[in-house]
């Protein structure tokens, strides 16, 4: 059922590698590398695997009738219904912080509630849109590479 894009899935496991995305900015480049992402600021969310990015429409998800989450595009690129709104306490999103994602274009939160797939996805929870705030839809990275920003060439003192 749905839109019949690719499935996003949750699963408890951290060290998952097929769970891995790489965080963006818009199209327009606006997130260079190894700079800390602001709360409030839009990005994109791409898979590392895949090259899709964290996509929501407006179709029903399978199992738990919110908003279906699904992975769309090439190599990174894809529509304006790949943006979120990271939203966290303070300036940055720091690493240890719990953050939530609100979609821009349907104002939904990316949650995942515990419904679980059967045949052929079995065990993999399902991931969706929740219109309101609440504690399923926190997340909080467990692995990954963060880039420490660059300094700039131009105060760079050392031979």
């Amino acid at each position: 059922t749905g839109s019949g894009q690719q499935s996003v899935t949750g699963v408890e496991a951290s060290d998952d590698a097929n769970s891995y995305w790489r965080i963006r900015g818009k199209s327009d480049g606006s997130c260079q590398r190894g700079t800390p992402v602001k709360c409030g600021q839009a990005i994109r969310l791409t898979h590392v695997n895949t090259g899709k990015n964290l996509h929501t429409h407006h179709f029903l998800s399978p199992l738990s009738n919110n908003q279906e989450v699904s992975a769309f595009g090439d190599d990174g690129e894809g529509d304006d219904l790949d943006i979120w709104i990271v939203q966290c306490s303070g300036t940055y999103w720091e690493r240890e912080d719990a953050v939530r994602f609100k979609h821009v274009g349907t104002e939904v939160f990316l949650s995942i509630t515990g419904e679980q797939y059967g045949h052929p996805i079995r065990g993999q929870r399902e991931v969706h849109g929740m219109s309101t705030a609440n504690h399923h839809n926190y997340w909080k990275a467990m692995e990954g590479v963060f880039i420490k920003p660059g300094m700039d060439s131009a105060k760079h003192d050392e031979l």
